[in-house]
């Protein structure tokens, strides 16, 4: 399975710090064995799923959509404002 990432999502993986990269990259890592595991989103975020996973005290909503053979990863970040930003971006 091919991953892609959008920009908006290596922007803020570079935000966060090594133990956290190392915890995305097992929750990416989950993710691609079952594309399934995140909840899917319904109105304006049709066909969008959403993992949660935690580092240290901080949760992260981690946004990706799934094609045929590939996994397209959106946007990660903090709760705060998330999915009014992922309806946002993918309006444009």
């Amino acid at each position: 399975m091919k991953i892609y990432q959008s920009r908006i999502f290596e922007k803020a993986v570079t935000k966060i710090s090594k133990p956290g990269k190392k915890v995305l990259d097992e929750e990416i890592k989950k993710i691609v064995d079952n594309p399934f595991l995140g909840n899917e989103k319904k109105g304006d975020l049709s066909k969008v799923f959403v993992h949660k996973f935690k580092v240290k005290t901080t949760q992260y909503p981690l946004a990706y959509r799934v094609h045929e053979e590939a996994l397209e990863l959106i946007m990660i970040g903090p709760h705060e404002n998330y999915y009014r930003d992922l309806k946002n971006y993918l309006d444009k």
